[in-house]
């Protein structure tokens, strides 16, 4: 059944006839990611393959193929297609040729002007969803790509949920636990603002390297974040005063005090931004070009 389902929103075409030349790139929880060449469009592609018999939740493969699909925007991750080949989901998707943030954040010290055009990007990419009714819930570096001239986008649609009119608010507990916010944890309904408090987890992690708790286990992590005040930087010293007001907007325990994206995207902070040129941002090429991946 839920196989039909998949194959009404994926394309029928066979993928082999004009993928090849397949590399491993990286893993995620649902599967393998390939760096392949597409002989029809010319080009080098990310190719993620998973397989429908190893997901717990296969729900969460049909968001990832539909959300792609139909909520296009330059700081979201392009899909090109989605296939389904012997028991798997192939998603065809642009190659991010810098990987994820975390890498950078593993090799290097942001300076601020980074940090807010990564804020920045992200931010456009949240307005749009959270416009829509789009709860992403699974904000962090691993879930920001980069690609080699500066371009900061969104992917893994995978725990993404609609919010309605009807169902205004979500209770499930989905996410990457050191970066959920405390309403998710503690079962509350919550909305588009669980987004915004793990977006100011993960500029916690491009100051400080990890987020809060990171060398605890998940649950113990997480009731800490459920009960205790919201986080700060390891050194405030170290950063701007901007900087600081910027992150406690997003790190409100109260949901309905959180700041929105639509207005985290006019703070003082994000004046410093790299203006881009076509979504390329030249003020994150450093980061890539000093410490290439290897």
């Amino acid at each position: 059944q839920f196989k039909r389902a998949l194959s009404i929103v994926v394309s029928p075409a066979n993928p082999e006839t004009f993928l090849e030349n397949f590399v491993k790139i990286g893993e995620g929880s649902t599967g393998l990611v390939y760096l392949a060449d597409h002989k029809l469009l010319k080009m080098k592609v990310a190719v993620k393959k998973m397989s429908l018999r190893k997901q717990q939740r296969k729900e969460l493969l049909y968001n990832e193929v539909v959300i792609m699909r139909d909520f296009k925007h330059p700081n979201i991750v392009h899909m090109y297609d989605s296939h389904l080949f012997d028991d798997e989901l192939w998603v065809v998707m642009e190659y991010m040729s810098a990987g994820p943030l975390t890498d950078i954040i593993s090799r290097t010290k942001m300076n601020e002007e980074q940090m807010a055009t990564v804020c920045r990007s992200c931010l456009d990419a949240l307005i749009f969803l959270h416009a829509s009714g789009i709860i992403h819930r699974d904000i962090k570096s691993d879930s920001i790509l980069i690609s080699s001239t500066g371009q900061v986008k969104l992917s893994d649609f995978g725990f993404c949920a609609q919010i309605t009119a009807d169902v205004p608010r979500r209770k499930s507990l989905v996410g990457t636990p050191y970066w959920m916010a405390p309403e998710v944890i503690s079962r509350l309904p919550y909305g588009t603002e669980a987004d915004i408090w793990s977006l100011g987890i993960m500029l916690i992690e491009m100051v400080d390297g990890e987020p809060p708790f990171f060398n605890e286990p998940p649950l113990q992590a997480m009731k800490r974040i459920r009960d205790m005040p919201p986080p700060k930087f390891k050194n405030s010293s170290k950063v701007s005063s901007r900087l600081i007001g910027f992150l406690e907007l997003m790190l409100n325990r109260d949901p309905c005090k959180r700041s929105q994206a639509i207005d985290l995207i006019i703070h003082p902070f994000l004046k410093q931004a790299s203006h881009n040129i076509n979504n390329n941002n030249s003020c994150i090429i450093p980061l890539i070009t000093l410490h290439p991946k290897s």
